[in-house]
């Protein structure tokens, strides 16, 4: 089936939408937009794959639904448009920032200018119905997500991978090690970052990396 994705990608994925469930999926969010509000934006739903082409991949931070909230949610998983109050798991990410590597916060908490950059913000779930968490789950995203996983574990090489929370962990586990660079630490949640997501320095490793095989780092 036809699907509206930045090119690189489509080449790369372009079996994975003929199967059966990804057109069952794709029925079922055609169906889901009709009937309620749903976000993001149709046209959003592959922003973190238009902005970050494959060729351009450094870095892939795994999150899990977008959010449900009214104009926050633009098809980068953390992220939200310009001018929307920062949820507090971004507010505690751009603090680990600040610690790690000495960066002033933000004018806002959209993240877009990290995905031109070359970082993947996937969520589990591209879609979610409005104010009802995980509405989406289940239906196939997630099937879809992780192929996206596995295909860049297995077709590139010298990623970044950030996993935050045992639900990005397990989503992980695909990853091959040796060719990538795995990190791992709590959520940035308020209900975990006190548990280790604050001082990972995962930042400052993820730009240690990337300088340490001749790839240019990522301005956070």
């Amino acid at each position: 089936m036809e699907v509206n994705i930045h090119a690189s990608w489509k080449e790369i994925l372009k079996d994975e939408f003929d199967k059966e469930y990804f057109v069952q999926l794709a029925e079922f969010v055609k169906e889901e937009y009709k009937s309620y509000r749903i976000y993001p934006k149709g046209s959003q739903i592959f922003a973190a794959f238009d902005h970050c082409p494959f060729d351009k991949l450094k870095v892939v931070i795994l999150g899990q639904d977008p959010y449900h909230g009214p104009n926050q949610a633009h098809g980068l998983c953390f992220s939200v448009n310009e001018g929307v109050k920062m949820p507090p798991s971004l507010v505690n990410i751009f603090k680990e920032i600040k610690t790690d590597l000495g960066i002033d916060f933000p004018s806002n908490g959209s993240l877009f200018r990290w995905a031109d950059q070359g970082v993947l913000l996937l969520n589990a779930t591209l879609t979610v119905r409005a104010s009802s968490p995980g509405s989406h789950q289940n239906k196939g995203w997630e099937q879809f997500t992780d192929m996206v996983v596995s295909k860049i574990s297995s077709l590139k090489n010298n990623v970044v991978f950030l996993l935050w929370g045992s639900y990005a962990q397990k989503k992980g586990e695909v990853i091959d090690r040796v060719g990538h660079k795995v990190l791992q630490s709590p959520h940035p949640s308020p209900f975990s970052a006190d548990r280790g997501f604050f001082g990972n320095r995962h930042f400052s490793q993820t730009n240690d990396y990337l300088k340490s095989k001749g790839i240019e780092p990522i301005d956070w």
